[in-house]
């Protein structure tokens, strides 16, 4: 989907320096509101930023100061994953 917002130049202006420009910068906004908000999973919210890893969503997340408590669910997948990697 894509949306079409209205914003004074000299607002838009300040956001020349972000990676991505504005549209990025807005992007990211969204995102972190709908994790914030509990609109968003942790999971929709690095596929509507495209990024491939959980990695790489950890570190967005904590250069914007957003730190999530970790589910039974995320602890058990994790512990599944390390556990198919000590196996090899």
């Amino acid at each position: 989907m894509q949306f079409q917002i209205d914003i004074p130049d000299e607002i838009a202006s300040r956001f020349s320096e972000h990676p991505g420009g504005i549209d990025r910068a807005a992007l990211e906004a969204l995102a972190l509101e709908g994790l914030r908000s509990g609109r968003l999973t942790e999971h929709q919210a690095r596929v509507m930023l495209g990024m491939a890893t959980r990695h790489e969503m950890d570190g967005f997340l904590k250069s914007h100061q957003v730190f999530l408590a970790d589910t039974l669910e995320s602890v058990v997948r994790d512990s599944e994953t390390a556990a198919t990697f000590l196996r090899r």
